[in-house]
């Protein structure tokens, strides 16, 4: 109720969605690790835990270097609720 009340709040500036609870598609973090997971490290022949903790960390840090890459992730019909404020 709290969230409610503030969200209402904020004149329309903060909208927000109920979405079900388990909806991998509307979740954007997802898409980041589905490019983590499926276009980088799963490609790799993995030998220990600390190659893995290697290959994550530069697939997560070539994201950071990425963000247009980021921002496309949004361009998914299924992330339209999710908009800048104008």
């Amino acid at each position: 109720k709290a969230v409610t009340a503030f969200a209402d709040s904020t004149g329309g500036r903060l909208t927000l969605f109920r979405i079900p609870a388990y909806s991998p598609q509307l979740n954007p973090d997802e898409w980041v690790w589905k490019n983590v997971k499926h276009d980088r490290i799963g490609r790799s022949g993995i030998t220990g835990p600390d190659q893995f903790k290697t290959l994550c960390t530069r697939a997560l840090r070539r994201l950071q270097r990425m963000p247009h890459l980021v921002r496309g992730f949004f361009a998914d019909p299924h992330l339209a609720y999710i908009r800048a404020a104008a």
